[in-house]
């Protein structure tokens, strides 16, 4: 039976499962796809949301969210909060299994890597130049863009009935794969406190061979900096009427 709790939380998983999957495969080594680079990484995460989209579509949330910044963004807009738990809920727990299910995909090569820094980026971001305030507002900005872009793209003046049917995930995973391109690269491009907070809670219990810490002093960044910038573009489309 479908949901929008199940969708958020499928929709999420699989967002993880090929999002982490695909840094996984260019980062850790004697992966086919060790050293592909940024471009291979970019795009992987945009078929990740798009995938992620249509599965959440599919079981049940229409919204297919997958991102707490988003579903606090469209909350602000509308001014209604009554979904916002429930997806959080949904979309971390898909997170952490998506990011289980990645340890598990790759389980022979944890062993062979012996940088933990690439291990720990497999499953969370880290800033490019760590400072508390430019990285906040790098993840607010890219988040802005994210929450913004997606309400515009399926707004009334873009079509009557917004973009044709099946066509929004493939406009959104663009949004993405743009983001990362253009404005990834200082803290690596969270955008989503679920995809950042779930996979490096996994990190922290799951099995990895020779793994190091967690870095949790950094972990606040890509919750607070994504939020604001979700919180901030809903009311920017509110206040425009988008």
């Amino acid at each position: 039976m479908t949901s929008p709790w199940l969708g958020e939380f499928l929709g999420t998983l699989i967002l993880i499962l090929l999002g982490d999957g695909v840094v996984a495969a260019v980062l850790l080594k004697k992966s086919k796809a060790e050293g592909s680079g940024w471009i291979a990484i970019t795009a992987g995460w945009a078929f990740a949301v798009m995938c992620g989209a249509f599965t959440a579509i599919a079981c049940g949330s229409n919204d297919a969210h997958l991102n707490p910044a988003v579903t606090l963004g469209f909350a602000v807009r509308a001014g209604v909060y009554g979904k916002f738990l429930p997806y959080l809920s949904a979309q971390l727990l898909g997170a952490v299994v998506g990011a289980a299910l990645v340890w598990l995909q790759y389980l022979p090569h944890w062993k062979e890597t012996s940088d933990t820094g690439l291990k720990l980026g497999v499953f969370c971001t880290a800033p490019a130049i760590r400072n508390t305030v430019t990285n906040l507002v790098s993840e607010a900005i890219a988040t802005f863009v994210l929450v913004f872009v997606a309400g515009a793209i399926f707004s009334k003046s873009v079509s009557a009935n917004g973009p044709a049917a099946g066509l929004g995930p493939y406009l959104v995973g663009s949004l993405v794969w743009g983001i990362g391109l253009s404005l990834g690269g200082s803290t690596g491009y969270a955008i989503n406190p679920a995809r950042d907070f779930g996979p490096r809670l996994a990190h922290a219990i799951l099995p990895i061979a020779g793994k190091g810490g967690s870095d949790w002093p950094y972990a606040p960044i890509p919750i607070v900096g994504p939020l604001t910038g979700g919180a901030l573009a809903g009311l920017a489309l509110k206040l425009l009427s988008i």
